[in-house]
């Protein structure tokens, strides 16, 4: 959820997610392009493309309206791959499993400006619309309507910038959802540090002097340092004290978490930081008619429980439930989305709070 996760890298998942994916029935990947696509800026595109996977059977009903499809919306960086990590997909997707994808409907896009969706590293650069998150998810739920034909969601699951963006889903689409799940993320306006800590990480980019307003000639590459060392906030100190137990470790740490924030194109990590400034649920809470579960850490820097900002939304919501996940050896601090043996039970019983599926049509 906070800047320094452009840090993390998918070389790991990009090389797991192919392999992970020959396991799940039906799997496939597509574009949905939009032609003529305005953004809330009023900048337009003659056409936005959003990168997707899906896995699993899509099952209707009588009346034709999808009763087993999930939508998993990926945190802020890496793809909707990141859906297909090892320490998800072995404790979801199998057979008897919460989301068991012979009996469900998944769908994996990639975000506005990440992946194979349009991104300012396209091509367009600086010139590319200065898309806000209201952009990314109208674009979502094109792919879902449109794309797919599909007029009802089973479950909306999204991790950090996932998170916040099923906050949107539930208040945009209220009638659309059975149930919405929320890991590592606040139903409020984004402030305090976790604001702070994005604009600094954004103003590091502008102020890169071979930054040249967007159109360099080479990457900019001053920001990185600053950037490897704050990306180690969003893991958990005892995770990262694990990883680096020496000085020497710490060094090599250091130096390849520069080196993967040097693959990232600047653009497009400036896009991403700032896409956030539009996120502001709170005041529609109270429009939300899905079961709503939000799953937080204990540890997690971008959601610190002591706040009150979590519960003060939850107030507001008609039928939530919040999850604060006690620090253990198993936890990862913001990063505890990534690792689903952690919260996977209490997924498990929203989804059988929510009672059986409607019957499919034969």
């Amino acid at each position: 959820m906070i800047p320094m996760r452009a840090l993390l890298t998918c070389a790991a998942l990009c090389g797991a997610a192919p392999a992970l994916a020959e396991g799940l029935p039906d799997f496939k990947e597509g574009d949905f392009t939009v032609k003529d696509y305005v953004f809330k800026s009023g900048e337009s595109l003659p056409e936005v493309k959003i990168h997707y996977r899906t896995a699993g059977t899509l099952r209707r009903d009588a009346a034709g309206g999808a009763v087993n499809a999930v939508l998993l919306l990926q945190g802020n960086t890496g793809t909707g791959a990141n859906w297909l990590r090892q320490s998800l997909a072995d404790e979801l997707y199998g057979p008897g499993q919460p989301l068991d994808a012979g009996q469900y409907f998944l769908i994996m896009p990639d975000a506005l400006g990440r992946g194979g969706s349009s991104k300012p590293s396209d091509g367009l650069r600086a010139k590319f619309p200065h898309y806000r998150y209201h952009d990314m998810v109208d674009l979502q739920h094109r792919l879902v309507i449109d794309g797919l034909g599909i007029n009802h969601l089973r479950l909306v699951l999204g991790s950090s910038l996932g998170c916040m963006h099923g906050w949107m889903w539930a208040e945009l689409y209220p009638d659309m959802m059975d149930a919405m799940v929320g890991l590592s993320c606040q139903p409020v306006q984004i402030s305090g540090r976790n604001w702070i800590m994005r604009r600094a990480a954004a103003e590091a980019i502008r102020h890169d002097p071979d930054w040249k307003d967007g159109n360099y000639d080479k990457p900019p590459s001053h920001y990185i340092y600053s950037a490897a060392g704050a990306s180690v906030m969003t893991e958990s100190p005892a995770r990262i004290q694990e990883m680096a137990p020496t000085r020497e470790a710490a060094d090599a740490l250091y130096e390849k978490r520069v080196a993967e924030a040097a693959k990232r194109d600047a653009n497009d990590a400036l896009y991403a930081l700032e896409s956030i400034m539009d996120y502001d649920p709170e005041p529609g809470l109270d429009r939300i008619k899905a079961k709503v579960l939000l799953i937080n850490t204990e540890g997690d820097v971008a959601n610190p429980p002591e706040l009150g900002t979590v519960e003060r939304g939850m107030k507001r919501v008609k039928d939530g439930r919040y999850v604060l996940i006690p620090t253990s050896d198993k936890t990862h601090g913001h990063f505890t989305h990534y690792y689903a043996t952690v919260w996977k039970p209490y997924l498990a019983e929203l989804l059988q709070a929510l009672g059986p599926m409607k019957a499919a049509a034969k």
